[in-house]
């Protein structure tokens, strides 16, 4: 877009005054701080942006009341605790330690109950505060109803439930971080479907409804008592905001909504931080694209905040790079305002999880441990990075009801779970065919039973650390294969984690013997044995146990046997000429399974070979098959699958019979002896024939 074009929708962004009520008087003539002009240069924009917010932004942290809980002061030492938590010592007492409590005024009308660490019952607000927790977040959704009265779910999240959830925050020292996200149900990247209100609205008049929204739930908010010193403009925008999709006018209702923030706070002569909030933090480009966009069109806002799920969106080190490059090329604050880890992969309520076994990452397990360990490092990334802090996203949403009982009826009434089907007159697509219960329950801060984990206590234990014995954490559980009737090989030692992760070793384990005797090998099967660990220096009477899986199945020697990986080292290639007329092609409609096969092609006359030597073979007697297709072959062509051992070399010959009609060349009877047997195809052919190899397979049959 050019400048004058740019210019000209800056100016017609202007909205009406409108006097507030409650906490002032009104907003002043200058509520919204001028902005540097748009520039047609990405590192132009970025820098003037970055130059003219830096003392404003230094100011403001400056006079920034702390983050910590004034009610619940932090440790000053490292405490005695049944979880290891590595002190981040640098870390600062102001570094905001938040918790997303929308779901739980739902799960409490749900018939949930929350604990504290003695197991009395306890205002879940004084729980987490007492663990540390300095700062809430809540959702706020703009009419969460059909129009029979009937919840969306997800917590129905209207104004007056994030007044009430808002005010029981204050009264246990916290403060409140308001996420609007200007729809009538959630919004993310995947859709930010507008408000059913908005629907028929111009951008102009969405644009007033936005700020009217705004300024009218906030001054409600703050009359009420709530501690508001942030606001989101939007959840999750990176494709939109209230239905809009193009830049230009998102950025538009943006800018409604900060000028709406700016205002109500200088009513009130209280500090409110407008924050903006996007996902994808993995994407440094687009990130950063997205900064330049927003800077381009002079949206006033102080935070820019990321979803961070570990699982999800790649390494500790690209985001705190990402982090850096907001604050740094943009002058711009940042913050994790989404975070979590589960501590189990369980399902408490029937409904799945978003979270299962295939999602952990190597550094951490399905433990409170590593829950809390993930969490630790999340901080401690944020706070590196120079970060505001970090929010836990739900860690109070957990299981209504039980896990064997049909939980529907409450989901429905009271919306606690993530939808209820009324939600799909509105949301079609998702609700109207997933709506049910809670898929976030095994990533919760408390059991299913409402008690807190000790990964609850992580966030005020950050700078001191724990005091805690070395114990395991996680076991790396082995998988081995067998052939069929060979005899289950199970491995001696296995690899465990420590919860310190400084004591990470392989150690000794016993297997159930009754469990092996168990398994018939002779019929291919997938089978989990259970072993103990062998550990001197065990604390616990109860031994460690760990699984390993074993699959019982033909199997296959050859290695690479399909080309998939992109290392083809063990494959020898010969070939008569100048050039070589094979290469290892990608192409999923030339495969027989997979995407990449041995492809040949060649405008002169061809004779290659490709081969593999394979090793430390158990004696016995073999199978070896392949897979070939081809074309435009002469009838004299020579064209074998071989195999050598030492000086005997056995063949089976095919023929080209055109595309896609797989031949399967076999080799039977290869008696083993000494463990070497050489395998591979040769081909000697006209020009122009073409042809691929693929799926070698080499299997132990007696």
């Amino acid at each position: 877009m050019k400048r004058k074009k740019i210019i000209a929708l800056l100016l017609a962004m202007s909205l009406t005054t409108l006097p507030l009520a409650g906490c002032g008087s009104g907003p002043s003539e200058s509520s919204q701080p001028p902005s540097t002009a748009a520039s047609a240069e990405a590192e132009t924009v970025a820098s003037e942006t970055a130059s003219s917010e830096a003392e404003s932004s230094d100011n403001a942290s400056a006079s920034d009341e702390p983050a910590q809980n004034a009610m619940y002061p932090l440790p000053t030492a490292a405490e005695d605790a049944d979880i290891y938590v590595e002190p981040i010592p640098d870390i600062s007492d102001s570094f905001i330690r938040g918790m997303d409590v929308s779901s739980i005024l739902a799960e409490e009308k749900s018939g949930v109950k929350y604990y504290n660490a003695d197991g009395t019952e306890q205002d879940v607000f004084t729980t987490m505060a007492e663990a540390g927790v300095n700062y809430a977040r809540i959702r706020v959704w703009n009419d969460p109803y059909d129009e029979n009265g009937n919840g969306y779910g997800g917590g129905n999240n209207d104004l007056a439930t994030a007044i009430e959830l808002g005010k029981r925050a204050t009264e246990n020292g916290m403060k409140v971080c308001i996420d609007f996200h200007y729809s009538d149900f959630w919004a993310d990247p995947a859709k930010q479907m507008c408000p059913k209100a908005w629907v028929d609205m111009s951008l102009e008049e969405k644009s007033d409804a936005l700020y009217e929204f705004t300024r009218d739930s906030l001054t409600q908010l703050l009359d009420n008592g709530v501690d508001v010193c942030m606001v989101q403009v939007g959840n999750e925008t990176n494709n939109g905001m209230a239905g809009e999709t193009q830049i230009p006018n998102v950025a538009k209702l943006m800018s409604a909504g900060s000028k709406a923030v700016r205002e109500v706070s200088e009513s009130c002569g209280k500090e409110i931080k407008v924050a903006l909030h996007y996902t994808n933090a993995n994407d440094y480009d687009g990130i950063n694209a997205i900064l330049y966009k927003l800077a381009s069109f002079q949206v006033d806002y102080d935070i820019f905040a990321l979803s961070y799920y570990p699982y999800w969106h790649g390494t500790f080190e690209n985001v705190q790079n990402v982090m850096k490059n907001i604050q740094d090329k943009y002058g711009k604050e940042t913050l994790i305002a989404e975070t979590a880890y589960c501590y189990t992969t369980e399902d408490t309520d029937g409904f799945g999880n978003s979270v299962n076994e295939g999602d952990l990452l190597e550094a951490y397990g399905a433990t409170v441990q590593s829950q809390s360990t993930a969490l630790r490092d999340v901080c401690a990334t944020a706070s590196e990075a120079g970060a505001l802090g970090v929010f836990y996203w739900e860690g109070a949403w957990i299981t209504v009801g039980d896990v064997n009982a049909d939980n529907s009826p409450v989901w429905e009434e009271f919306g606690s779970g993530w939808a209820s089907s009324y939600a799909a007159e509105y949301d079609p697509e998702d609700a109207g065919q997933w709506y049910g219960g809670c898929s976030w329950d095994n990533q919760a801060l408390f059991d299913a039973d409402g008690k807190p984990l000790e990964s609850l206590n992580t966030y005020k234990w950050l700078k001191y650390g724990t005091n805690a014995e070395p114990a395991i954490d996680m076991v790396n559980a082995p998988t081995v294969a067998c052939n069929i009737d060979s005899e289950i090989e199970l491995p001696d030692t296995v690899d465990v984690v420590y919860n310190n992760r400084a004591l990470n070793t392989s150690m000794p384990v016993e297997w159930y013997e009754e469990q092996v005797l168990n398994i018939d090998t002779s019929k291919a099967g997938s089978y989990e044995i259970y072993g103990r660990i062998l550990d001197d220096n065990a604390t616990s009477d109860k031994p460690t146990e760990v699984c390993c899986t074993v699959n019982v199945e033909m199997l296959n020697y050859v290695s690479n046997p399909g080309f998939e990986d992109s290392d083809t080292s063990m494959w020898n290639v010969t070939y008569e000429g100048d050039k070589n007329p094979t290469d290892f092609q990608q192409k999923e409609g030339d495969a027989h399974t997979g995407e990449y096969s041995f492809h040949f092609w060649s405008e002169s006359d061809m004779d290659f070979s490709i081969e593999q030597e394979l090793t430390d073979l158990e004696p016995g007697t073999y199978e070896l098959k392949a897979y070939f297709q081809g074309g435009d072959i002469d009838a004299d062509a020579e064209m074998e699958l071989y195999t050598k051992l030492g000086d005997t070399v056995s063949s089976d010959a095919f023929t080209a019979q055109g595309y896609a009609n797989w031949q399967e060349p076999t080799i039977s009877a290869i008696k083993v002896t000494d463990g070497t047997l050489t395998i591979g195809v040769h081909i000697k052919c006209n020009a122009a024939g073409w042809g691929t190899i693929d799926d070698f397979t080499l299997n132990k049959i007696d």
